[in-house]
C-alpha cells in the first residue's frame, strides 16, 4: 500500500516537473492585425502553428482599421508594440527610419525565392528601395488595372484592349465609347473616368516610364514622362471630353462609377474586383486589362503600379525567432485563401496560381493578367509624409489628389497644377527630409 502510494506520488511529482518544463520553454509573442473580418480565419491559421509549434503561444488581437494606428502608435510610444504586426506600404519608410522596426533581410535571404512574387518586396525595403535592407515582408499584394465593360464594347463595334494597345488607340476607344445622345455636351455614357486619386494617376505614369519623386524620393520632381501622362489625361477630360469632371460626380462613391455603368472603362485596384461582383450582381460582362504602355516607356520595360499589404517584427522584441517562425508561417502555403478578397493576390505563388484563387467561374475571366503585373512591379511614390503631401482621399486640398481634381474641371492647366502641388509637396517633404 505504502509502495503504491509512493509511487503514485512519484508519478504526479514527474507530471508536474515536465508540465513545469514545457512552461517553462513556451515561449509566448503578442501579434496585432488590422482587419476583424477575418478575425476567425486568422485564428485557426494560429491554432494551427501553435499545434505545429507547441513551444509558442501566439496573443492574437484584431483591431478595426480606424483604431489599428492609433493603438500601435500608442503602443509604440509607449515602448510596448506587439512582438509581430502589420504594416501598410505608406508608413514603413517612417517606422523604419525611427528605428522601430527588425531588419529581417538575413531571413529574408534564407526563403526560396521562386515560391513568393519578390518583385513585391521593394516596397519594404529602407531607404533605398531598390538596394537597401526589408523592414517587413508582404503577406497580400494589390496590383492596378484597367476595368473595361465588355458590353459596351461590343455594343460600340471596339475591340477588347489588349497588351498592344497604345494610348491613341486607347483614347480613340474612348470617344467611341462616350455616348452623348441629346448633343448637350454631357455624355450619358463616358468611356472613361479619372480624378485625381493616386490608384486613377500613378498607374499611367509609371506605365510612361516616369517620376514623381527625385531618385531618393526626398522632393516632388515632376519629370516630362510624368507630365506627359498627366497631360494625356488631362485632354481626356476637357479636349476630348470623355471622362467627367470630378465636380459632377459629388455624391456618387468613385468605385462605383463602373459597376453603375456610368463609364465603359477605369483604372483602380484590383481589390476593387469584389466590389464590382457584389455590386453589378451580374447586370453586365466585363474584365481587365493592363494599363497600356506610354509612347515614352523603354522598349520592353513596362512597370506596373502596387503595393504590399505587410507584416512587421518589433525591434525591440525579445522573441525574434519565435516571432520570425510566425511570420514565415502567416505568409506561407497555410494561409487560407478564403482571408484573401477577390483581387488581393497571395504572396506564395502556390496559392495565388491555385484554381482556387483564380476564380476562372466568375468575372473577370483575366484573373491570371494580374499575377502576370506581379513579375514587373515598378517603383511606387510612398514617402514618410505621402498620405498628406499626395492628399491622399482629399479634394478640393492643396495636395496632388485634390489639384488634379482642378483639372478634371477645367479650373488649372497642368503646368499650373504640377506647379501648385510641387511647392506644397515640397513644403511637407522638406519637414521629413530637411537636409537635402
Amino acid at each position: 500500500m505504502r509502495k503504491s502510494l509512493i509511487i503514485t506520488i512519484l508519478a504526479i511529482l514527474l507530471v508536474s516537473v515536465f508540465a513545469f518544463a514545457v512552461m517553462a520553454e513556451t515561449t509566448t509573442i503578442r501579434y496585432f492585425m488590422w482587419d476583424p473580418e477575418f478575425k476567425d480565419l486568422e485564428q485557426e491559421l494560429i491554432n494551427q502553428f501553435e499545434k505545429e509549434n507547441p513551444d509558442i503561444k501566439v496573443e492574437f488581437t484584431a483591431l478595426e482599421p480606424s483604431n489599428y494606428w492609433p493603438k500601435i502608435s500608442a503602443m509604440a510610444s509607449a515602448g510596448e508594440l506587439p512582438d509581430v504586426f502589420n504594416m501598410s506600404s505608406g508608413y514603413v519608410d517612417q517606422w523604419a527610419r525611427d528605428g522601430l522596426l527588425m531588419n529581417i533581410q538575413d531571413k529574408v535571404d534564407q526563403l526560396p525565392a521562386d515560391d513568393y512574387f519578390t518583385k513585391v518586396f521593394s516596397t519594404m525595403r529602407y531607404p533605398d528601395k531598390e538596394s537597401s535592407d526589408m523592414y517587413g515582408i508582404p503577406y497580400a499584394w494589390v496590383t492596378t488595372v484597367l476595368y473595361y465593360n465588355k458590353d459596351m464594347f461590343d455594343t460600340a463595334g471596339v475591340e477588347y484592349p489588349s497588351d498592344n494597345w497604345t494610348w491613341e488607340d486607347f483614347r480613340k476607344a474612348t470617344q467611341k465609347l462616350t455616348l452623348d445622345e441629346n448633343e448637350d455636351g454631357v455624355p450619358e455614357q463616358y468611356g472613361f473616368w479619372w480624378y485625381g486619386r493616386y490608384a486613377h494617376v500613378e498607374p499611367w505614369i509609371y506605365a510612361n516610364g516616369g517620376r514623381i519623386l527625385n531618385q531618393e524620393k526626398t522632393r516632388i520632381a515632376v519629370d516630362d514622362k510624368a507630365k506627359e501622362a498627366i497631360q494625356f489625361l488631362a485632354d481626356l477630360s476637357n479636349k476630348y471630353n470623355v471622362s467627367p469632371p470630378k465636380k459632377d460626380t459629388v455624391g456618387i462613391r468613385q468605385n462605383d462609377m463602373f459597376p453603375l455603368q456610368q463609364t465603359a472603362m477605369w483604372v483602380d485596384g484590383s481589390w476593387n474586383i469584389a466590389h464590382i461582383r457584389n455590386m453589378s450582381q451580374g447586370a453586365f460582362d466585363w474584365g481587365i486589362a493592363k494599363v497600356p504602355a506610354g509612347p515614352s516607356a523603354e522598349p520592353g520595360e513596362y512597370n506596373a503600379y502596387g503595393w504590399p499589404d505587410s507584416i512587421v517584427i518589433s525591434k525591440t522584441t525579445s522573441n525574434k525567432d519565435a516571432a520570425w517562425k510566425l511570420v514565415k508561417y502567416l505568409i506561407g502555403k497555410n494561409r487560407p485563401l478564403e482571408s484573401y478578397m477577390a483581387g488581393k493576390v497571395p504572396i506564395y505563388k502556390s496559392l495565388a496560381n491555385s484554381e482556387e484563387w483564380l476564380e476562372k467561374d466568375k468575372k473577370p475571366q483575366e484573373m491570371d493578367i494580374i499575377l502576370e503585373l506581379g513579375e514587373n512591379m515598378g517603383r511606387t511614390s510612398f514617402t514618410i509624409g505621402w498620405g498628406e503631401w499626395r492628399g491622399y482621399a482629399d479634394t478640393g486640398g492643396a495636395g496632388m489628389n485634390g489639384v488634379l481634381d482642378s483639372i478634371t474641371n477645367g479650373e488649372m492647366t497642368v503646368e499650373e497644377a504640377i506647379t501648385t502641388f510641387t511647392k506644397y509637396g515640397n513644403e511637407v517633404l522638406e519637414r521629413y527630409y530637411p537636409e537635402q
